[in-house]
C-alpha cells in the first residue's frame, strides 16, 4: 500500500488526538510521493482548528509551500483557505487568500473559493471586504455564477444596503447570470425586513412578468411582513392570491397571520383562526403546530388574558408534542409581566410564576438562562431593578437557583456542580439591567455593570451601546455619547437606526443641525433608511431651531422615499408654521395630512387649537363645524376658547351657532360654554335667545355629565370637571362675581320656569355617519 495512503488513514483514525494527528500529517508531508496529500490537508486543518493548535495553524501553509510542488501546492491552498473560511476564521481565511493572490498573480482561484469567501462575508456581517474581493474576482477573469450574486445580495440586504442588493440584481445580465426564484426570494425577504413590503410586493410582479413562479416562501416572506405592519388585507389578498395559483397556505402562512392578529391586539380574531384549524376539515386547513400553540399563549397573556392563557397551557401540558421549553417560557413571561410574582409575595404566598418554575424542572425542562431573563425583564419593568441585578450576580455562583433570592429557595433544582449546565447570565441578562440602568439616570452603576460584563468575556452589542447613547442624548452630554459611539465602533458594532436616532435627537437639543445633515447624509451613503422617528427628531430639531422654512423639504423627502409621515409629524410642522404666523402653510400641510392619514380627530383637535391660539378664529371656527359634520370627540377641541374668542368680537350669531349645532348634534358638553353667549345677549337686551340657551344649559347641567362625544346609549360618559369643593365649572361661573349678572338673572328666570313646570328634555338626533 501507497504510505502516504497508509498514514493518510491512519490521520482519520487518530482525530481525537490532535497532537498525534499532526505529526502523522508532517510525516505525510516529508515522503516523497505526494499525490494523496490534499486528502488530508481538510482533516488536520479542522483537527487543529478543533484543538484551537494556533501554532500549528499558522505554520500548516509555509509547511505546504516548502514540501509542495507548484502544481499541486495551489489546490492545497485553495483547500486550506476554504476550510478556515468555513470555519468561521475569516480573519485569516482573508489573509491567506491574498497571501495566495500574491503567490499566484496569474492562477486565480475558481469560483468555488470566491464564493466561500462570500458566504464567509455574509456570516460574519463584513461587508467591507465584499468590494475588494468582488473586484479581484472580475480582474481575475473568473465568471460569477447566480449563486455568487445570490450570497451578495443576501449580504447587502442583511446589511441594510438595499439600493446596492438591487442594483447588482440588475447588473446580473451584465455577467451572464440571470436571477432565479431564491434571488427574487433574497431581494423580497430583504425589503420586508427593512419595513418595504411594498416594494417587497413589486417584485412579485416582477417574478411573474419574467416568467417566474414565485414559491410559498416568497409568499409568506410578504403575508408575514404585511402581518407584521398591520396591514392584515393586504395578507388575506395574499393568501387568495396563492390559493388562486394553485398554493394552499401551509401552517407558515397560518402562523404568519396569527402572530400579527396577536401583535396588534386583536387576540379573539387570531383564536378564531386557531380554532377553526383545529376543528374545519373540510376546508383543509393545516393543523395547528408547536408554534401555533405557542403565538396563541403569547397573544393571550400580552393581552392579559390569563384564563384564557391558562386553559390553553393545560392543554398543552396534556401532549408532549405541543410543549416545549418555550411554551413554559412565554407562560411565565405572561405571569410575570401581568404582575403575578411581586403580587404574590406582597401577599407572602408562594407564586404561581415560583410554581411553575417547580413544574418546569419536575418535567425535566432545565431552567435556562432564558427563563431566568425572563425574570429579571419582569422584575426591572415593575421597579425592582436591585433585585434584578442581585439575581444577576448571584447567577454567576449558583446559577438558576440565584431565583431563590425572590424568596423561595431553589437550591438543589438544578445541578450546578456540571458547569455546562449552569445557568449562566448572557448579554441579554446584561443588556436588561444596563437598559434599566441607564433609564433610571443611574449611569455610573450602568457603566460598573458594563465593566463587569466585559470582564466575564460577554461583548457588548449595538443594543446596550445604544442604551448608553439614548441616556446621554438625552440628558444633553453630547460629548459623552459620542465617546461611546467611538468605543461602539471600534468594538465592530454597527451603527443601528436608535444610534442614529438618539444623535439626531441629541444635536437637535443643541440645535446642531449641520451635523445632523450628516449623520442623514452617512445614513444614505450606507444604504440604511430613516425611520418616521428619526424624520421627525430632524423636523423637530429645524422648527425649534428656527429653521422651521426647511422642514417642508424634509416631508418632501419622506414622502418621495416612501416613509409615510404620520401624526406626529404633521403635529410639530403645524405647530411650528402657526407659531410663526405662516398660516397658508398650515392649510397646506393640513391638506397633506388629510391625504396621508385620513380624516383623524387628533389632525382636526391640534389644528383648531393651534388656529385658534394664532388668533385665526374664522378658519378654526370653520374647522370645528367640519369636525362636528365628522362627528368627532371634540373633547380634544377647545371650543369653549373659540365661543370665548366669537363673544369678544360680538359675534353672538356665530358663538350661538356652535352651541346649537352641537346640541343639535346630540352632543352633551361642558354647560359653561354657554355662559358668554348667554351674557352676550342679555347685554345686548335680547331676552329672549338668553332665556332659551339659559334653558338649554340648565338642562344640559341636570345630567351631571360631559360627554363631548354624540350621545349614544352604549357610549360611556366622561363626568365633568368638579373644583375643590365639587362643583362643576358651570356652576363656579355662576357664583363668581365678575360681571355674569345678567347671565345669573336669566338662569334664575329659567330656573323659576323649571319649578313650575318640567322642561322636555332634548333628545339627541340621529348620527350623521359621514364617508371619513
Amino acid at each position: 500500500m501507497d504510505p502516504t495512503v497508509k498514514l493518510t488513514r491512519v490521520l482519520l483514525k487518530n482525530t481525537n488526538d490532535p497532537k498525534l494527528s499532526w505529526h502523522l500529517f508532517k510525516r505525510i508531508l516529508s515522503l516523497p510521493v505526494t499525490e494523496q496529500c490534499p486528502q488530508s490537508i481538510p482533516i488536520i486543518t479542522r483537527i487543529l482548528i478543533r484543538a484551537k493548535m494556533v501554532k500549528e495553524l499558522d505554520d500548516l501553509p509555509q509547511l505546504l509551500i516548502a514540501s509542495q510542488p507548484q502544481e499541486t501546492l495551489h489546490s492545497s491552498l485553495v483547500t486550506f483557505i476554504a476550510v478556515l473560511a468555513k470555519s468561521g476564521l475569516f480573519n485569516r481565511a482573508v489573509s491567506q487568500f491574498k497571501s495566495l493572490r500574491f503567490r499566484f498573480p496569474e492562477n486565480p482561484p475558481s469560483i468555488y473559493l470566491y464564493n466561500v469567501l462570500f458566504k464567509s462575508c455574509a456570516k460574519e456581517s463584513r461587508v467591507d471586504c465584499v468590494s475588494w474581493l468582488y473586484k479581484d474576482m472580475v480582474a481575475s477573469g473568473v465568471s460569477p455564477e447566480t449563486y455568487t450574486f445570490n450570497v451578495l445580495i443576501g449580504l447587502l440586504c442583511d446589511s441594510g444596503c438595499l439600493d446596492d442588493a438591487l442594483e447588482l440584481f440588475d447588473r446580473m445580465a451584465e455577467k451572464g447570470c440571470k436571477p432565479n426564484e431564491y434571488s427574487f426570494g433574497i431581494l423580497v425577504r430583504g425589503y420586508c425586513r427593512a419595513g418595504f413590503t411594498g416594494k417587497g410586493l413589486e417584485l412579485l410582479s416582477e417574478m411573474r412578468r419574467l416568467g417566474f413562479l414565485p414559491n410559498k416562501v416568497v409568499y409568506n416572506t410578504l403575508i408575514s411582513s404585511f402581518c407584521k405592519e398591520g396591514k392584515i388585507d393586504d395578507a388575506e389578498k395574499l393568501v387568495d392570491e396563492m390559493r388562486a395559483v394553485g398554493l394552499s397556505p401551509d401552517v407558515v402562512t397560518f402562523n404568519a397571520r396569527i402572530s400579527a392578529l396577536c401583535s396588534s391586539g386583536k387576540v379573539l380574531e387570531a383564536s378564531r383562526i386557531f380554532r377553526d384549524m383545529q376543528i374545519d376539515e373540510v376546508l383543509g386547513l393545516p393543523r395547528p403546530n408547536i408554534i401555533t400553540y405557542n403565538l396563541m399563549l403569547g397573544g393571550f397573556c400580552k393581552e392579559g388574558m390569563l384564563e384564557e392563557a391558562r386553559a390553553l397551557f393545560e392543554k398543552m401540558k396534556g401532549s408532549d408534542s405541543l410543549m416545549n421549553i418555550e411554551s413554559y417560557n412565554i407562560w411565565l413571561l405572561g405571569l410575570v409581566r401581568n404582575g403575578k410574582l411581586l403580587e404574590a409575595q406582597l401577599e407572602g404566598r408562594i407564586s404561581e410564576a415560583e410554581e411553575l418554575l417547580q413544574k418546569m424542572n419536575e418535567r425535566g425542562y432545565d431552567i435556562d438562562t432564558v427563563t431566568c431573563n425572563i425574570v429579571i425583564d419582569g422584575l426591572c419593568n415593575n421597579g425592582k431593578l436591585d433585585k434584578a441585578i442581585e439575581i444577576v450576580s448571584g447567577m454567576w455562583n449558583h446559577g438558576s437557583a440565584a431565583l431563590g433570592s425572590l424568596g423561595n429557595s431553589y437550591i438543589g433544582l438544578v445541578d450546578d456542580s456540571d458547569r455546562r449546565k449552569k445557568c449562566m447570565p448572557d448579554l441579554i441578562s446584561y443588556a436588561t439591567i444596563i437598559s434599566g440602568l441607564c433609564k433610571a439616570g443611574r449611569l455610573d452603576e450602568a457603566k460598573k455593570k458594563f465593566i463587569e460584563m466585559m470582564g466575564k468575556d460577554l461583548q457588548p452589542d449595538s443594543a446596550i451601546y445604544d442604551a448608553f447613547i439614548y441616556s446621554f442624548c438625552k440628558e444633553g452630554k453630547i460629548s459623552s455619547a459620542f465617546r461611546v459611539l467611538k468605543d461602539m465602533e471600534k468594538k465592530g458594532c454597527n451603527k443601528t437606526l436608535q444610534t442614529y436616532n438618539s444623535l439626531i435627537m441629541g444635536l437637535g437639543s443643541k440645535n446642531e443641525i449641520f451635523e445632523i445633515y450628516g449623520l442623514m447624509h452617512e445614513m444614505r451613503e450606507r444604504g440604511v433608511f430613516p425611520s418616521v422617528t428619526i424624520y421627525n427628531n430632524v423636523l423637530t430639531a429645524l422648527c425649534e431651531g428656527g429653521r422651521v422654512k426647511d422642514a417642508p423639504s424634509v416631508l418632501d423627502e419622506m414622502l418621495q422615499k416612501g416613509i409615510s409621515p404620520n401624526i406626529s409629524s404633521f403635529s410639530i410642522l403645524i405647530k411650528a408654521f402657526c407659531k410663526a404666523c405662516d398660516f397658508s402653510a398650515v392649510d397646506e400641510i393640513f391638506e397633506i395630512s388629510l391625504d396621508v392619514c385620513g380624516h383623524k380627530e387628533a389632525l382636526y383637535s391640534l389644528t383648531f387649537n393651534e388656529l385658534l391660539d394664532g388668533g385665526e378664529v374664522v378658519k378654526a371656527k370653520k374647522l370645528f363645524e367640519t369636525a362636528l359634520d365628522r362627528s368627532f370627540d371634540v373633547g380634544n377641541f377647545l371650543y369653549k376658547d373659540l365661543i370665548d374668542h366669537l363673544c369678544k368680537e360680538e359675534k353672538l350669531d356665530d358663538a350661538s351657532g356652535i352651541l346649537r349645532k352641537l346640541i343639535d348634534k346630540g352632543y352633551r358638553f361642558d354647560p359653561a360654554s354657554f355662559m358668554p353667549v348667554i351674557d352676550g345677549f342679555g347685554k345686548r337686551g335680547n331676552k329672549h335667545d338668553a332665556d332659551e340657551l339659559a334653558e338649554k344649559m340648565m338642562e344640559m347641567a341636570s345630567d351631571g355629565k360631559v360627554e363631548n362625544k354624540i350621545h349614544r346609549n352604549a357610549r360611556s360618559s366622561i363626568q365633568g370637571k368638579k373644583n375643590k369643593g365639587g362643583e362643576c365649572e358651570w356652576q363656579t361661573v355662576l357664583h363668581r362675581d365678575d360681571g355674569s349678572g345678567i347671565a345669573l338673572k336669566a338662569l334664575k328666570r329659567v330656573q323659576r320656569g323649571l319649578d313650575q313646570g318640567s322642561i322636555a328634555s332634548l333628545q339627541p338626533q340621529k348620527d350623521d355617519y359621514l364617508d371619513y
